[in-house]
């Protein structure tokens, strides 16, 4: 099965405002998103979670495969002038969103690009919706309003400049995050920071 439209990555536009991002809706086929949604993890709490912390099906495990594959790297590298080949990845997961979600900030150093792929029905609510920040202080001076509605991808680099957040939403809102890192000891510490982080979200209610 078919898993991402390499072509809608390939004619979509780097756009520069207010930093580099490419912004793909529809990035993942039908097929494959109806069957990730359908094996999608059950999280009834908010905060990320690693994927070898969450139970899923094959449908999700396709799509985390594809995200994470060398053709995604080279293609996303190649676009985005960054050299994504070979290095390592990691991958989280959002269930759901909670009121003190979404503000503003900018993603760690050790980070080379972020991906946000949402994985939502069509999104109606003000709230949830993430915005590219043109300064680390005002959440409305912003270029880009992305409505984290199902399949729509987004990509930037982890650069000093890349502020985003959203205003407040409390409820369901599916976001996979895809990251590639510098270094697999970067990997290696965020991997244990999210294991004891998860650790305790499951004494929170």
């Amino acid at each position: 099965m078919s898993v991402i439209d390499f072509k809608a990555l390939e004619t979509a536009p780097l756009a520069h405002d207010p930093y580099d991002h490419v912004l793909v809706p529809g990035l993942i086929t039908k097929a494959a998103l109806d069957a990730a949604n359908a094996d999608f993890p059950d999280i009834g709490r908010a905060g990320s979670f690693p994927t070898g912390q969450l139970k899923y099906g094959p449908g999700f495990a396709a799509l985390v495969d594809a995200l994470e594959g060398p053709d995604l790297a080279a293609a996303l590298g190649s676009k985005m002038g960054i050299k994504l080949t070979g290095k390592p990845t990691m991958v989280t997961v959002r269930g759901r969103a909670r009121p003190t979600d979404g503000q503003i900030h900018t993603d760690s150093s050790g980070k080379l690009v972020t991906v946000l792929l949402y994985m939502n029905p069509a999104w109606e609510e003000p709230g949830g919706q993430l915005r590219l920040l043109r300064s680390p202080t005002d959440l409305d001076d912003y270029a880009v309003e992305v409505p984290p509605a199902e399949g729509t991808f987004l990509a930037f680099p982890c650069i000093d400049s890349a502020w985003h957040g959203h205003h407040p939403f409390d409820g369901e809102r599916r976001t996979i995050q895809l990251n590639w890192v510098n270094s697999r000891a970067y990997k290696t510490r965020e991997q244990v920071r999210h294991s004891i982080s998860a650790f305790f979200k499951k004494f929170k209610r």
